[in-house]
């Protein structure tokens, strides 16, 4: 047999040499069959809807991506996205409290609610109802049609207890089910009192922090008193509102309502999106706290913390 000639030797040996330098340092040549698990870091966009309002709560507009700074658990982050007023459309879970406790004008409050939903379901958004009193029951699934939605609200029944953490759970975790494209948000009727959940204070604020809903609380207090009232229901709701970014309201009689919703309503059409890419870090599955300052003597409403997918790069 020939040996091969030396220009051949030459080139099969420089083959072989570049072949090895593109192994990683450290690591040896695959055996025959065996497969390298990839290296995957994935990080994801962290939306912040932010309301801005001035001494009077009116909106503040024509705020630029420069006037804001945001901070994930103390860090500086680069702003990746700003829309000075969101597109986004809404999905919406509007929850009525229909436990026994709740003894304002029922009517005024369903009229309320409807004129609400003709107000917020614009094209491309959607909404929900829900009531709960010992359970959640789901009286219209997520739609745009207005008549079917109002149809459901005239459909809330009285009942007995209040599955106070059960509603927020529940309507945080359909909501996380929607596509993230969009605004997710919790409207809640009640007296705060809280009698029949499975759901723990716990479980359903970070059910709520997780799926990026923001909660709006309408407390509709039976007993103006302190001493009459469920004040423990109500701070831990304030908690929940604050952390949500959202906002609590105390209406003094059923005859408010509407004015209260065409608030929530405006709110939602002023809000400002910013968004941020943060760091990977390999523990995961952790509260981490957001930190958003503006310029300007300005209020600010915002989601406070989020709970990141479980990350291992």
């Amino acid at each position: 047999m020939k040996k091969p000639p030396p220009a051949f030797q030459i080139l099969l040996i420089v083959t072989l040499v570049a072949s090895l330098t593109l192994l990683p340092l450290g690591i040896s040549a695959l055996p025959t069959g065996a497969q390298q698990e990839p290296i995957r870091v994935s990080v994801e966009l962290v939306n912040i809807l932010a309301s801005v309002v001035d001494s009077h709560n009116q909106p503040i507009s024509g705020l630029t991506k420069d006037s804001f700074q945001v901070f994930d658990d103390g860090v500086p982050q680069k702003i990746a996205i700003f829309e000075s007023e969101t597109h986004l459309p809404l999905d919406l879970a509007l929850m009525i409290d229909a436990s026994g406790s709740t003894r304002l004008d029922s009517s005024q409050q369903v009229q309320a609610a409807s004129e609400f939903i003709r107000k917020v379901v614009r094209p491309g958004d959607s909404l929900a109802v829900f009531s709960f009193d010992d359970d959640v029951h789901v009286l219209a699934d997520f739609s745009s049609d207005v008549p079917h939605l109002q149809h459901a609200v005239h459909a809330v029944k009285k009942g007995g207890g209040t599955a106070l953490y059960d509603a927020i759970y529940l309507g945080a975790q359909t909501l996380s089910k929607r596509k993230t494209d969009r605004r997710r948000v919790i409207v809640l009727v009640t007296d705060a009192g809280e009698s029949t959940s499975k759901a723990s204070y716990e479980t359903a604020r970070n059910q709520a922090v997780r799926s990026g809903a923001m909660l709006y609380t309408v407390v509709l207090r039976p007993v103006k008193t302190e001493s009459g009232r469920n004040t423990a229901g109500e701070h831990a709701l304030e908690t929940i509102t604050e952390t949500t970014g959202g906002a609590m309201y105390f209406p003094s009689g059923s005859s408010e309502l509407e004015g209260i919703f065409s608030l929530i309503d405006r709110e939602l059409r002023t809000q400002y999106r910013i968004g941020y890419y943060p760091e990977v870090k390999a523990s995961g599955n952790a509260l981490r706290r957001i930190d958003l300052h503006v310029q300007g003597d300005f209020k600010m409403r915002y989601r406070q913390a989020y709970i990141p997918p479980d990350e291992k790069p």
